[in-house]
Parts: structure tokens; C-alpha cells; sequence
């Protein structure tokens, strides 16, 4: 019985399972939304929130735990410096999660991990990843095959 088990075992052994949620909170921090498994989503999300929070602190010792969880300066300084004070009124919520369609090898529930407030640069990146691949389809649908 689980009783009162709060972590996932993930089917990896504990430090391989760290370094994975680390992973993942670093990439989502970084790219403020990541497509994973609905298991790994629901552990990176309790981590993601961890560290905002510390990064609302602001003080010098939030900032060393949150080095100490993640190990990216870059990700720190962005945390403290630019995402923290979009959550500045927030009382937690800071990550959604998204339910898309399963994964086709394995039948697994895929997930869009998010955060809730996206920064100017992040939707310009969303912009033009949208318009390159509308670009795309356009392309394909427009000569794909030769001509006679």
C-alpha cells in the first residue's frame, strides 16, 4: 500500500528520477512550456512552484536553494530576475497542465506543462515556430509531387 507516499517512483531508481524532474524543471523554466508524460508533468510541476516561490523571497538563500535544485545559473537568474516578478500577486498556480493526445508508441498521456504568465520573448518564440510551420504546410500542400 501507498499510504501517505507522496513522491512517484517513476520506474527509475531515486537519483536517476532526480536528475530527470531537474531536467525537465530546467527546460521548462527555460522554454516556459514542455511536452512530457502526465506522471512526469504532475513531479516536475511540485518542483517548478518550488522554485518560483523562492524566487518571489528574492534573498540570498532562496537564491542558493534554487541553485542547489537546479544547477543553471542561467535558469536561476532567470527565475529570480524576470519570472518572479511576473508572480509577484500570485499565491501559487504558477504552472498548468495540459492534456494532449497520447503518445503514439506507447499509448502513453502526453502532457503541455506551462507556465500560467509567458514572458514577451516566449510568445515571439510561439509566434514564429507557429508561422514557420504554417510556412510548411502551405509548402507541402502547394507542389509537393513533380509535374508533368
Amino acid at each position: 500500500m501507498r499510504h501517505r507516499r507522496t513522491v512517484k517512483k517513476l520506474g527509475r531508481k531515486k537519483s536517476h528520477k532526480e536528475l530527470m524532474i531537474r531536467n525537465l524543471v530546467a527546460a521548462l523554466l527555460k522554454n516556459e512550456a514542455v511536452r512530457t508524460t502526465e506522471a512526469k508533468a504532475k513531479e516536475a510541476r511540485r518542483l517548478a512552484e518550488r522554485l518560483i516561490t523562492w524566487g518571489k523571497m528574492g534573498d540570498l538563500h532562496s537564491r542558493r536553494l534554487a541553485f542547489a535544485r537546479i544547477r543553471d545559473a542561467e535558469v536561476v537568474k532567470k527565475v529570480f530576475d524576470v519570472l518572479a516578478p511576473k508572480f509577484q500577486k500570485r499565491n501559487g498556480g504558477y504552472t498548468r497542465i495540459i492534456k494532449l493526445e497520447r503518445r503514439r508508441g506507447d499509448n502513453a498521456p502526453m502532457v503541455l506543462l506551462e507556465l500560467t504568465e509567458k514572458t514577451e520573448q516566449a510568445a515571439a518564440e510561439k509566434e514564429s515556430r507557429k508561422a514557420k510551420r504554417e510556412g510548411k504546410k502551405a509548402k507541402s500542400a502547394g507542389g509537393g509531387g513533380a509535374e508533368e
